[in-house]
């Protein structure tokens, strides 16, 4: 089967060559040529959207994660049967899934009845991302779910923790979404706004997604559409 590989942070990111590393280098990168992150579910349709083949295995596409999954099920020359998005630097975790373009490129396959995961790493300030360790626990969560049966219309959204260097392996947890909002605060200046919520201090129900990430899980959850 075919593997697509996407992401928001753009093709250059480093998560997304820890998402290939976690796949043993398989699957064809099909990922926006810049940064989108929090672009949600936008997709191109006002203008045309350039695609420039790097390699046999790599395209780098001028749209978004959506338009990625949308060109890589319609018009590549792939017989698609998986798509994978990430590791995005930063959580999705709750309704960061409304927001987050990482999670929208598996939304857009599950749209057209191809199951999907997204992976992210939230981020746990001063705390820097090791590429390396993300890796190896995508590789520990995809050996299960790409086996596990997936109900129709539905998709996987997995966060990986942020943790020590050296700490134990995180225990990979099956969890409920959180409902609860994101915080909403910002500075003023004159008549302009700066967000300045903190993520680290949002709401987080006890079970949830958010919950169990920043306790040092691995939350996954299916998300139906």
């Amino acid at each position: 089967m075919t593997l697509i590989i996407t992401n928001d942070d753009g093709i250059d990111a480093p998560g997304i060559r820890a998402l290939q590393k976690a796949i043993n280098g398989e699957g064809v990168i099909v990922a926006p040529q810049e940064q989108l992150s929090g672009c949600g579910h936008q997709v191109t349709t006002s203008h045309p959207i350039q695609v420039h083949r790097r390699s046999d295995n790599e395209y780098a596409i001028a749209g978004t994660p959506a338009d990625c999954t949308r060109l890589a099920i319609t018009h590549l020359p792939y017989d698609v049967k998986y798509v994978l998005s990430g590791i995005n630097a930063g959580g999705n975790l709750g309704v960061d899934v409304y927001i987050s373009g990482t999670v929208a490129a598996v939304r857009e396959a599950a749209m057209h009845g191809i199951p999907g995961i997204a992976i992210s790493h939230w981020i746990r300030r001063p705390l820097v991302i090791d590429w390396d360790v993300a890796a190896r626990w995508t590789a520990g969560v995809l050996a299960d779910l790409l086996n596990r049966p997936l109900t129709p219309a539905s998709f996987w959204n997995v966060n990986l923790p942020h943790l020590e260097a050296g700490s134990p392996d995180p225990e990979i947890v099956f969890c409920e979404a959180s409902t609860q909002p994101l915080q909403v605060k910002y500075r003023v200046e004159g008549n302009e706004y700066y967000y300045e919520g903190e993520y680290a201090k949002r709401d987080r129900a006890p079970g949830t997604d958010v919950d169990l990430c920043f306790s040092g899980k691995i939350a996954v959850t299916q998300i139906q559409l």
